[in-house]
């Protein structure tokens, strides 16, 4: 799968966005049959569905981010949150520059938690940033695509990551999920111990119930609400394509 948008300047003075797309992912742990790289590409997988269904500018993802709980494990790089704060900043900066105020961040990193006071305080002055996928956004998706297993078991590199990897980047997925199940339970000092108290496989889900036709319909939902997410940045939610409703 090519993780780089690819269009033109030329495109982009055509199609003249009012929203940029900005996926952050990251370097971290996915047990032993999904790379370093599966949030940076659930990420881009979700925000080329949306660039395929709106009029938005994306761009190309920040591959590292705020992966600390999962230290543990070999491979894991990660940035701390004051870095990843400053980038996205510059980041608002260089676009205002060229006209482009609003950005919604395609967060594929649930530690990722600086990226909520990011957008908090970039929108005192009113709406122009937007989070996604927000929580109701990943639980009407789930619900959408039939998914068995609920946010809190399906932590990490369990049913809907390997479910969308299967349907946009099969090549990704190495043998291993159909065997890997593992309820990590309440996980209460999570922050405190790291993931490597809760599993020894770095697995907390259910991959052996992913499916491609559940992620294509978790990204056709997920195009279906981002409408949401246009509409409360004050742009417009014109839809000139889409993944239409999978199964």
């Amino acid at each position: 799968m090519n993780l780089l948008p690819t269009t033109t300047s030329m495109d982009v003075a055509k199609l003249q966005p009012r929203v940029a797309v900005l996926p952050v992912g990251s370097f971290e742990q996915h047990g032993r049959y999904l790379p370093l790289i599966t949030d940076t590409a659930i990420a881009c997988t979700i925000g080329q569905a949306i660039a395929d269904a709106y009029p938005v500018h994306m761009l190309p993802p920040i591959t590292m981010s705020c992966s600390h709980e999962h230290a543990a494990f070999p491979g894991t790089v990660s940035i701390s949150a004051k870095t990843l704060y400053a980038v996205i900043d510059d980041i608002r900066a260089s676009l205002a520059r060229s006209g482009i105020r609003k950005l919604v961040i395609v967060n594929g990193h649930g530690g990722n938690y600086v990226l909520s006071n990011i957008v908090q305080e970039a929108n005192v002055d009113g709406p122009a940033v937007s989070l996604f996928p927000l929580s109701a956004d990943w639980d009407r998706a789930r619900d959408h695509a039939g998914l068995v297993s609920d946010r809190h078991a399906d932590m990490h590199a369990g049913e809907i990551e390997t479910s969308i990897l299967l349907h946009a980047a099969p090549e990704l997925v190495r043998d291993g999920n159909t065997d890997a199940d593992h309820d990590g339970g309440p996980r209460p000092f999570l922050l405190v111990q790291g993931m490597s108290a809760y599993t020894e496989s770095g697995v907390i889900g259910f991959p052996s119930f992913a499916t491609a036709g559940k992620g294509k319909a978790v990204l056709a939902s997920l195009t279906d609400s981002f409408a949401d997410h246009l509409k409360v940045l004050g742009a417009t939610s014109f839809r000139h394509g889409g993944l239409g409703e999978g199964g």
